[in-house]
């Protein structure tokens, strides 16, 4: 059965560098199969512009897979588009109707700087990484490290939270631009697990305190991160990024 084919108007935000003013701008698209991703989509759209003379639309990705995180935009408003736990390279056009206009912005933060169009740079979420998101004890081989034992309610704790891919519609879609979420999954799947735990209070003192330098916000919790994570990492984690940040700030510097 072929598929089917749709003409839709996007309205994108242009814009030719970070020091630069952007605005809106539309494009009429025809004859776009509902079987394209998002991101083909895109792609359509580029080669139609390079073919008149116009400077394609700069965006990321990656993998194309929903596995990297390079990908991301706000579609209508929302951080990936309409349908839940997808990235946007996963999203479809059948999830769009023929005649239908779409705005596609970049996500917007004061954290995250518009580079060019759609690029925005998320490097603020590597140093919160750098600050901390790692462990530096000697686990063993694999053999070893894989021996420990861990209780399987925790393990499956900690491998939900390391589901995070770090694209940023957290950051996005808070009112307040807050990486709570991001974080909270970083702390809680080494925090879980017994590999983390020499470095438990110092890791989660550095990556907030880290957090903060890069100018995101506070949470309020307005639950908007969870609603557009492509993972659908669950705001429990917040709560133990609180606790943990309690305990660690109660006790005295190691």
């Amino acid at each position: 059965m072929a598929a089917k084919k749709i003409s839709i108007t996007v309205k994108i935000w242009r814009q030719a560098g970070p020091d630069v003013k952007g605005k809106l701008e539309s494009y009429s698209l025809t004859d776009i199969s509902t079987d394209m991703s998002f991101l083909e989509m895109l792609d359509v759209l580029n080669d139609r512009l390079t073919m008149k003379g116009i400077e394609p639309v700069a965006f990321d990705h990656d993998c194309r897979e929903g596995i990297c995180g390079m990908c991301g935009a706000v579609i209508d408003g929302v951080a990936h588009g309409p349908e839940r736990e997808t990235t946007l390279c996963q999203l479809h056009m059948r999830h769009f109707e023929h005649g239908q206009t779409i705005c596609i912005e970049p996500f917007r933060a004061n954290a995250f700087p518009i580079i060019k169009d759609l690029i925005v740079d998320r490097s603020a979420f590597d140093r919160i990484i750098q600050a901390g998101g790692f462990i530096s004890v000697n686990a063993g081989s694999a053999q070893d490290a894989n021996g420990l034992p861990i209780a399987q309610h925790l393990a499956e704790q900690s491998m939900d939270a390391a589901a995070c891919i770090g694209c940023g519609a957290c950051v996005a879609a808070c009112p307040n631009t807050a990486a709570m979420l991001f974080v909270s999954a970083k702390i809680s799947q080494l925090a879980l697990l017994p590999q983390g735990e020499p470095e438990r209070k110092r890791r989660v003192r550095a990556m907030i305190s880290t957090m903060d330098r890069q100018g995101f916000g506070n949470c309020g919790n307005e639950r908007e991160c969870e609603n557009v994570c492509p993972k659908g990492i669950s705001i429990r984690n917040i709560a133990r990024l609180n606790r943990e940040y309690l305990r660690a700030s109660l006790a005295a510097d190691e």
